[in-house]
Formats: C-alpha cells, sequence, structure tokens
C-alpha cells in the first residue's frame, strides 16, 4: 500500500513554533500573579470552558492546519504505522512538535508498571491532586482511597486527572522523581522530541510529535494491563459511600467495527483533540496518532476516515508518496 504524507515545507513548523513560544513567554511574562479567588459560580466557570474552548490550539498558531491531505482531515497531524514492520501508511506533519494533553498518561502507565510497584495499594486523593492548571473538577473527591491499580485504570480508560497525579506522587522519591523517570523512559525509547513536566497532561509544556507517540504505543502495547485497562468500556469504583460509573473517554472501544488493542485520549485547548490507537485493520496490526484536531468529534470521524481508506473504500491516491519506515 502507498503511504499518503503530507507535511510542512522543512523548518516551518519549528521556526513558527519559536516565534509562538517567544512571544507567549513575553506576554506571559508581564502578567502579575492572579491572587487566589474563591469557587466560581458555574455559569462562570461555562463561560471559561467556553472561552478556552474558542482559544486557538498551538496547532493553529504555527499554521499546521493549512497543511492539506487527500482524505479532509480535520486533525493537524497524523500518523498511521504498521505496528509489525515500522511501514508508514500515512504521514501528515508527523515531525510536528506539539502539546499532547493526556496522551501523557500512556507514559504514566508505562513508568508505574515497569516500576512494579504493588497495585493492591491504597492509595489517597489529596489537595496535590487538585487541578491548578486549568481548574478542571474530578468525581475523586479529596480524601477518595482506591488502590493503585485502580488509579491506574481510571486514568487511562477515563482520563482522571487526579488519580493520574497520584499515581506520580507515590512514586519513590515523589512527583519530581517521577518526572525524571517518564522523561528518561522516553529517552530510551527514542523519543527525541518528547518532554515531560508532570504526569497528567493538564500542562501544554507536556509536548511530543507524531512519530514519538507511535513509539510510544509500541512500547506500552507490551504490557497486558495497558492494553487491558486503556480498553475497558466501563468501571464502577467506591468513592466514599457511593459507587461511582466511569466511562471510557473513547467511543470507538464500544464500536464493533473496530479492533483496539490500546488507546489514549487527550484535550486540553492548546493541544486540541487527540487520540493514539492499537487497532487490527485490514489485517494488520496498525499504529494510528491524530493529534491537534478540531471539533469535539472530529478525532473520531478522522479515525474512522483513516478506516475506510485503510480498508480500500474510496480513491485517495493523490497526493501518494512511497512508503518508507519510522
Amino acid at each position: 500500500m502507498a503511504a499518503l504524507a503530507c507535511a510542512l515545507p522543512v523548518g516551518g513548523a519549528h521556526a513558527a513554533a519559536t516565534h509562538a513560544q517567544a512571544a507567549a513567554a513575553k506576554k506571559s511574562s508581564t502578567k502579575k500573579a492572579a491572587p487566589r479567588t474563591k469557587a466560581a459560580p458555574k455559569t462562570n466557570r461555562r463561560a471559561a470552558v467556553a472561552a478556552a474552548a474558542a482559544r486557538p490550539s498551538l496547532g493553529q498558531v504555527y499554521g499546521l492546519h493549512s497543511t492539506p491531505d487527500p482524505l479532509a482531515l480535520k486533525s493537524s497531524v497524523a500518523l498511521v504505522v504498521d505496528q509489525d514492520t515500522d511501514e508508514v501508511l500515512f504521514s501528515k506533519n508527523p515531525q510536528a512538535v506539539l502539546p499532547i494533553a493526556s496522551i501523557t498518561k500512556l507514559m504514566t502507565a508505562l513508568v508505574v508498571i515497569e516500576a512494579k510497584q504493588p497495585l493492591d495499594e491504597v492509595l489517597t486523593i489529596t489537595q496535590d491532586d487538585v487541578d491548578t492548571e486549568k481548574g478542571t473538577g474530578s468525581r475523586l473527591r479529596l480524601g477518595t482511597q482506591l488502590t493503585r491499580g485502580e488509579m491506574l485504570h481510571l486514568a487511562l480508560m477515563s482520563s482522571e486527572n487526579r488519580a493520574a497525579n497520584a499515581l506520580g506522587r507515590h512514586y519513590p522519591g515523589g512527583l519530581a522523581a517521577f518526572v525524571e523517570a517518564m522523561n528518561a523512559k522516553a529517552a530510551l525509547l527514542g523519543m527525541h522530541d518528547t518532554r515531560y513536566v508532570e504526569p497528567t497532561g493538564l500542562s501544554s509544556r507536556n509536548r511530543s510529535s507524531a512519530r514519538d507517540l507511535a513509539l510510544l504505543v509500541k512500547a506500552a502495547y507490551q504490557h497486558d494491563l495497558i492494553r487491558e485497562l486503556s480498553t475497558s468500556p466501563e468501571a464502577q469504583v467506591a468513592v466514599g459511600s457511593h459507587a461511582v460509573q466511569f466511562r471510557n473517554s473513547n467511543g470507538l472501544v464500544r464500536n464493533p467495527e473496530w479492533s483496539i488493542g490500546l488507546q489514549k485520549t487527550g484535550y486540553i485547548a492548546e493541544a486540541g483533540r487527540c487520540v493514539v490507537m492499537q487497532a487490527e485493520l485490514a489485517g494488520r496490526n496498525l499504529i494510528m496518532v491524530l493529534l491537534d484536531s478540531a471539533g469535539r468529534y472530529s478525532r473520531i470521524a478522522d479515525a474512522e476516515r483513516l478506516r475506510r481508506w485503510l480498508l480500500g473504500h474510496g480513491d485517495h491516491d493523490a497526493g501518494a508518496a512511497k512508503s518508507r519506515p519510522l
């Protein structure tokens, strides 16, 4: 199968990124720290969420969405790789380095599992796990006690931020040592465009490229537990005296037309909608990466476009390039 390749001119994305980051840093340095205030009313919180959603992603700022592709994807970055041969089947801005939001939690899980920490150890949600980066809420109240395995499940399946942070806090040496381990693992995997600053993905300073994330998916797929927990459709856990139901943030795990072996979604305004998956399609084990998708459901629609193309539906030979290894 010929690969589809679309990209900016060499150096374009990095030049734009450098300019945008410098401008953002200058603007940020002029702002005074805001005093702590009481929680805003629900109407104000909704307005804040709407305002965040209206902000352009870094991919939009860098001009990555202007890159054309034959499938008319809404994602500014896309990569499909054969898991077994490393053959690239589809490529769009694969080297662009962008915020990755909760895709971060895939590395969080990898570090926790490879550290062989006991999954039955009970961890407690504390004030240290509250999101001060974006002000997001959580159904895991302060004082909630769950096992490490349950925290891992919620972080992978439902992208629970407090659970992910608690996993990092309970690593030997604490959160700083955990982030160091995340970056060390990235370097070991050859993820040269990747940098982590915290374990949830709420910070836009957690960044990577599609190429690097394909390497991460391939490594994470080697662990049965990550495959099982990330693709679990739903789970119920006890939060205090109540049973709380959590669902998978990726609706494709409930779609019978898909055979997904591993997945993780992500979203913050700076990153757009993101998803990485391992799936069996057209008789091949494939790794799919979609970053910076514009629109609430666009990453799922883009995945469906890629699936149909991979299955041979439609004529999308325009712009095809010779397949090449990752």
